[in-house]
């Protein structure tokens, strides 16, 4: 099917419901497997997030393995109500080739660059998929998961538990039914980094005993062991992470994407603090433009990072929201229509308002949209067959949305300087037209046999 068409259909659906497209017609599967049956988990990944998604697997089913390159996380883990009888591993390659018949579906919750790979060749097995966001590290591999999703029929959700908010969906449901008028631009942004980026690595160090490096590399490029990347620092590097815009825009840009359907930009421009292609900016500020959801003309939409954020006028004199605390809140987003503007706080898009010309809260109109049962409930029951979907699967959502957000870190790639080019963006050939610099970011090399998971 081509980009067009699946813009095509979005639009209609969107037009007969009233709410988005992705989150109606999820129930009445064909097939169906029993509620009493318990579904068995594999959780791959089961530190940080990960321990959480990992929780939420135990209280939809079993768990009948657990993986992770840090020995002491498993250990930890291992002695948990509801994981004492899983089987541990260190490669999720070995995992999923040992108990293949054992596992009915899998959770991912590793560092960015473990995503594809671990995804794939759990998909090709026949397991349902459960990956936490962004749901890839390149744009390639957001492409190629969904490829591999629908051929393989295999159920997926990506884990952006925003998605399942009211909240979320009833904004949505008002940008999409254009209750703020025609959309003139939307601004998105988010007070992330909060881990460092822009600089130099680190000096090596020695290994732990307790974690294998070379399976924490997996696929990345060799280098030396340091302590500024596992567990949680990883994300600032390009080898690894996605930076912040990565990280947090598959919550902040998810409510604008579903109500908006920014899929596809046709161009994207950066500036930024300057970075040297190894550690993601500091700061940075991206231009994307999108064709118009009405079907005419285009749509700017700007994410900001790093402390950079909107003008403050967009809110027409109501002022940026603060925090219990007083702090100003630095994430969220703003939709400027014709008539009304929504002003979206904090980070998962759940809580906003909208206002009038001066400034001033106006009243919600109704709107229908669907309830979410929750965020990994969708994913389990979907699995069972009391669902067709979960809301954030590969193929229809997660996909095109990780697509769009890992496009614009072409654009910071493009300006390590500090400004960059405009980047021409063909979406059906993934295809960066003037940039062919920036394609080794579209599709990177991998390390190893970690590329053929990928493989058709």
């Amino acid at each position: 099917m081509s980009r067009q068409n699946t813009r095509r259909d979005f639009l209609k659906t969107t037009a007969a419901l009233g709410v988005t497209a992705w989150a109606a017609n999820s129930f009445a599967a064909e097939e169906s497997k029993s509620p009493n049956e318990k579904v068995a988990y594999a959780c791959i990944g089961i530190g940080g997030k990960g321990s959480s998604d990992s929780a939420d697997a135990a209280a939809h089913g079993q768990i009948v393995a657990i993986c992770d390159v840090d020995r002491r996380t498993l250990e930890k883990t291992g002695s948990r109500n509801g994981f004492e009888d899983a089987q541990q591993f260190e490669d999720f390659r070995e995992m999923l080739n040992q108990l293949g018949d054992k596992i009915d579906a899998v959770t991912i919750s590793t560092p960015d660059h473990i995503h594809a790979p671990a995804a794939a060749m759990a998909m090709k097995l026949g397991k349902a998929c459960f990956a936490q966001k962004p749901m890839t590290h390149t744009v390639w591999e957001a492409r190629r998961l969904q490829d591999i999703a629908k051929d393989k029929g295999v159920k997926t959700m990506m884990g952006n538990q925003g998605t399942a908010h009211d909240g979320l969906r009833r904004a949505a449901a008002l940008l999409a039914g254009g209750h703020i008028g025609r959309v003139k631009a939307a601004h998105i942004f988010t007070n992330r980094p909060v881990w460092p980026q822009g600089g130099e690595r680190p000096e090596p160090a020695e290994v732990p005993d307790y974690l294998d490096w070379n399976l924490w590399l997996g696929p990345a490029p060799e280098r030396p062991y340091t302590q500024g990347y596992h567990t949680f620092k990883w994300r600032g590097y390009w080898d690894f992470g996605t930076g912040a815009l990565g990280d947090m825009a598959c919550h902040t840009f998810n409510m604008p994407f579903m109500g908006l359907h920014l899929a596809n930009p046709t161009s994207i421009q950066a500036t930024c603090s300057g970075h040297n292609q190894d550690s993601y900016p500091q700061s940075s500020k991206i231009e994307f433009v999108f064709n118009h959801p009405k079907g005419d003309g285009t749509l700017p939409v700007s994410w900001y990072d790093g402390g950079n954020t909107p003008d403050e006028a967009l809110l027409n004199g109501a002022g940026f929201k603060k925090k219990n605390n007083g702090d100003v809140e630095k994430s969220g987003s703003i939709i400027v229509g014709e008539d009304l503007v929504l002003y979206s706080y904090g980070d998962y898009g759940e809580n906003w308002m909208l206002l009038d010309q001066n400034g001033k809260e106006v009243p919600v109109p109704e709107v229908e949209f669907e309830k979410s049962p929750g965020h990994f409930t969708e994913f389990h029951q979907a699995i069972i067959g009391e669902r067709k979907e979960a809301t954030s699967n590969f193929p229809n959502y997660a996909g095109p949305l990780t697509e769009t957000i890992l496009l614009g870190n072409l654009a910071v790639y493009a300006a390590a300087g500090g400004e960059g080019k405009k980047i021409e963006w063909d979406a059906e050939k993934l295809e960066a037209t003037n940039a062919p610099e920036v394609m080794k970011i579209v599709k990177k090399e991998y390390r190893g046999d970690y590329g053929k998971l990928l493989d058709a």
